[in-house]
């Protein structure tokens, strides 16, 4: 019964968001949902997946077998795609039956049914960006929840997810043959320096102790994107000044770890849900390179009061890297 009740306020407060970021582009609090960590606070699991959505090909069905496991092994609290959902122009509509074919009928494993909390990748805007965004998909699968911005709230961390796409240029300036749906983000630069001002504020005011800001996009990547420059100069100044620990993010294909030269954050990117790409690029420039896997996987992080450990794993299972740091010793960083 319980369970049923805080489905039911998701659903709805799913439902007001999106009619509010459809409707209006002003400047307001991101919308926030509570997720308690477990034992009264004591700690919080999760995995992270991106770039997924091509209806079980390019190993998205070997990837999703296992996140299952770890999931199980872990017991998470839920899971984060970075987005690009649904390949390769986004859903259609509501009733589009690759929301099906990509999501309820890959990611079976009983382990897996936990919320999903997803942003919108360049990908998914391709397509009815709107319809990622319905309540009616949650009718189609309780686990789907997806807005453009919005806060989770685990109690000793909090999560940011911020969408990036409206961001880029160049999606603007130099769409080439696709077709972008822009509904809810026009004029574009008072939506992006709303949504700026929102997370900064959002970041000031939190009392969390770990701080993770999602989006599809990389700040540094050594992938086939590499950095993007809007979310350089943009983006990660309100992050450097507000105390982040990790910036996650997808878009890049491939498995990847990168310190700031600046601050503590780390940049984790982990866009190897299906399709991954081959090679990287220049190092230089971009902070100290840790980990770098051009191949399919995913990633979990595990926290508590005191410590986070991230770990990469691959197509099999297999953990690549793993990463550890405690609060204190990044605190001391800053």
């Amino acid at each position: 019964m319980e369970g049923s009740r805080s489905a039911a306020m998701v659903l709805l407060l799913t439902f007001v968001c999106t009619i509010l970021c459809v409707c209006k582009n002003v400047a307001a609090e991101l919308p926030r949902f509570e997720h308690p960590a477990r034992g009264g606070g004591g700690s919080v699991a999760f995995l992270v997946v991106g770039d997924w959505g091509r209806k079980g090909h390019y190993n998205q069905s070997l990837v999703s077998h296992q996140m299952g496991k770890i999931a199980e092994d872990l017991d998470i609290d839920f899971v984060v795609s970075t987005g690009d959902n649904f390949y390769d122009n986004g859903l259609h509509g509501e009733d589009d039956p690759n929301f099906l074919d990509s999501f309820s009928n890959v990611y079976t494993s009983r382990s897996l049914h936990k919320q999903w909390y997803s942003v919108l990748g360049n990908h998914d805007y391709r397509g009815n960006a709107v319809a990622q965004l319905s309540s009616y998909l949650r009718k189609i699968d309780s686990r789907w929840l997806c807005l453009r911005s919005f806060v989770v709230n685990t109690e000793i961390a909090e999560l940011f997810f911020v969408d990036t796409t409206p961001m880029v240029e160049e999606y603007f300036t130099n769409p080439g043959d696709h077709t972008y749906d822009w509904r809810g983000v026009l004029p574009v630069k008072s939506y992006v320096a709303n949504l700026l001002q929102d997370v900064e504020t959002a970041l000031k005011e939190s009392k969390a102790k770990w701080r993770i800001v999602i989006g599809h996009h990389a700040i540094r990547s050594i992938s086939h994107h590499g950095d993007t420059r809007e979310l350089v100069d943009q983006l990660l100044p309100i992050l450097r000044a507000n105390g982040v620990d990790l910036y996650i993010n997808g878009h890049d294909h491939c498995l990847q770890q990168i310190s700031d030269n600046q601050s503590p954050i780390q940049f984790l990117t982990s866009g190897g849900g299906s399709k991954a790409w081959r090679g990287e690029m220049d190092k230089s420039n971009v902070g100290v390179v840790k980990f770098f896997y051009d191949g399919q996987g995913f990633m979990s992080v595990t926290l508590d009061s005191s410590d986070v450990e991230v770990v990469f794993y691959d197509v099999s299972g297999r953990a690549l890297h793993r990463w550890t740091m405690s609060k204190f010793l990044l605190s001391s960083l800053m």
